[in-house]
């Protein structure tokens, strides 16, 4: 397997453990779908196969979005912040992003520690 552009190696600010922070958003409506961690192989492989690829932590292992559940996600764009710590990755999403089951990681109420009374 090839590696990860060197320019890109070069300019990414990685935790101590190797991983970047990857926010991922749905293409078509700018909704935040979950947030999950990409090391230098994940990301070589997200850019060239277009197939979003983490790191888990939890596992120690890499695990492309649906390759057990179908729930996949085709990725449209990658971005690098203005810091170089994290990456926005905007996909079409098929089925739910969250392992929970809903469509985002972000939308349970039950989930809220603070919103705008107004909206």
């Amino acid at each position: 397997m090839s590696e990860l552009d060197p320019e890109i190696a070069r300019r990414l600010k990685r935790t101590p453990d190797g991983l970047v922070c990857a926010v991922v958003v749905e293409h078509s409506t700018s909704q935040v779908l979950m947030v999950a961690w990409m090391n230098d192989e994940a990301l070589h492989r997200t850019l060239t196969t277009r197939r979003a690829t983490y790191f888990s932590r939890s596992r120690g292992r890499l695990w492309v979005k649906g390759e057990t559940s179908g729930h996949t996600q085709y990725v449209r764009e990658v971005r690098l912040d203005c810091d170089a710590d994290t990456l926005l990755v905007r996909v079409d999403q098929t089925g739910p992003a969250c392992h929970t089951g809903t469509h985002t990681c972000f939308d349970t109420d039950e989930r809220v520690l603070l919103a705008d009374p107004g909206v």
